[in-house]
């Protein structure tokens, strides 16, 4: 039931966002770690500090497929409806990030 209640009040907020002069603001607002810091408490607790700094610089580099996103996104939605654009930046990043967990493996596996 958090979850959920937490869920819609991210929604509010963007939705709020969106409607300000400071609209941009919004794409912000969904990059706040709250899954990295529940993954990071889990991981810290539960394995090495060793574990714990590879999981962090992991999520350094997880930074590049949203980054395929936000960029495929971008020329996208000149050339495609929004839902469309939409779709197409996730394989994107779906792609972008199976490269990088492939690779991730490859080198530290």
């Amino acid at each position: 039931m958090f979850k959920a209640a937490l869920g819609a009040a991210v929604v509010v907020i963007l939705a709020m966002l969106a409607k300000t002069r400071n609209y941009y603001i919004a794409g912000l607002v969904p990059l706040f770690p709250t899954f990295a810091l529940i993954a990071h408490y889990i991981v810290g607790k539960g394995r090495s500090v060793d574990d714990l700094k590879t999981t962090i610089v992991f999520g350094m580099w997880s930074i590049i497929p949203y980054f395929v996103y936000l960029a495929t996104l971008y020329v996208m939605v000149d050339r495609l409806r929004l839902e469309a654009s939409l779709a197409v930046a996730a394989v994107a990043w779906l792609m972008a990030a199976t490269v990088l967990v492939t690779v991730w493996v490859r080198v530290h596996g």
